[in-house]
Parts: structure tokens; sequence; C-alpha cells
């Protein structure tokens, strides 16, 4: 039985917040699977709550949600994509495709899955940015497999126009001791190094939304 973990993270901070443009407290969701979620170690120290963090230490009215479920595919986040969107979202990231990948689902149906999720997010809401988090395929998988993975995550980055993170897992994947047991999901320190990585890309958008 897939074991499934869904972090609703809201830390909210509002004392001498600078506020974005319309001074209205701002919504940056994490949408994805147990790399977002922090499987295996305590929440609050999952890059989710590690962002939050320093968007409270640059004094912006942001809050994060972390919308991580351990064991999700693509066509799950579609079905809960939805559910989500009941509540105003201004940010974003779309963390999901791994586990299509381990478990050998076709492509065009992870694409169509993850192309699905864009697009009911945009029709709720058209102004909502959104950052495509891509991921890397294991390479037991064959190479044609493994490119085809990546390259799907850049047709969709290309199509839809998002902003883009071409791999979370930059400088923490197949590294043992960025790792737990299972070669899979990140330490603690693992998760400090992916949350530097997706602020390099989220800031930036985190800073127009403010303008």
């Amino acid at each position: 039985m897939i074991h499934i973990l869904l972090i609703l993270h809201l830390i909210i901070s509002s004392s001498g917040m600078k506020n974005p443009s319309d001074g209205r407290l701002k919504t940056i969701l994490f949408f994805g699977d147990s790399i977002t979620a922090g499987l295996g170690i305590d929440p609050d120290q999952a890059f989710p709550a590690l962002i939050q963090k320093k968007v409270e230490g640059e004094k912006w009215m942001f809050r994060v949600i972390n919308g991580g479920v351990s064991g999700e595919t693509s066509a799950g986040g579609l079905r809960r994509i939805n559910w989500v969107l009941q509540r105003k979202i201004d940010v974003l990231i779309l963390e999901l495709g791994g586990n299509d990948a381990l478990r050998g689902v076709d492509l065009e149906n992870t694409k169509s899955n993850l192309q699905g999720i864009i697009e009911r997010v945009r029709e709720k809401d058209p102004e909502v940015r959104i950052i495509v988090a891509g991921m890397q395929a294991p390479p037991n998988l064959g190479l044609a497999y493994t490119t085809k993975f990546q390259k799907m995550y850049h047709d969709l980055v290309k199509k839809n126009k998002t902003d883009f993170i071409p791999f979370i897992l930059q400088d923490v994947g197949g590294i043992r001791d960025l790792n737990l047991p299972d070669g899979i999901h990140p330490t603690v320190e693992g998760h400090k190094i992916v949350a530097e990585t997706v602020w390099k890309v989220l800031k930036p958008v985190l800073v127009s939304i403010m303008r």
C-alpha cells in the first residue's frame, strides 16, 4: 500500500513583511511527490519549509503550502489538482513524474497528465506563476527512455512558457551521503541543497510578483 503523506505546512509571520503589489498575503504551493513531502525526515526540515524560512528572512508576505504526497504519480496529481485549487494559489511549483519513471509509465501519458495539471491551474487563474521542476529517470531504464524523459520537461516548459528548474535534485541525486538508505530521498543536508536550487529560480519570480 502506498504511504500517502499530505502536509499543509503553513508558517505565516506578518510582522515587518514587505507587501506584494496588492498588499495580500500570497500563496506558494509545492505540488509534488515524496521528494516535496520530505519522506523520511521531519517535515520542518524538508525543502518547502526551508523556502518558507527564506521568504520570512526577506520579510515577504508569502506563505508556503507543502502539497507533497508520497507515492504520487502524474495521474494522481491530475486527479488531485482541482481539490488543491479550491485555495487561491499565486505560485505553483510542479514536481511530479519521478514515480511515473519508476513504474515505467508511458511518457506520453505522463506528459499529458502534467500538461493537464498546468491547463487546469491556468483555467482557474491565468495569473498563477508556474515553475516546472524536472526530474531524471534512473539510468537502468536505458538511454532512450532517460533522454526522452528529460526532454519531456523541456517541451512542457517551452509549450507553456513556465519557469523551470531543470533537475530539482541537482548536486543531490546519486550522492550517497546526501540521500537516505533507499538512495532516492534526500537527507536533511540534501534538502538544504534542494532548497538552494529551488530558491535560485523562485526568488526572482517572487520579486516580480511584488512589483
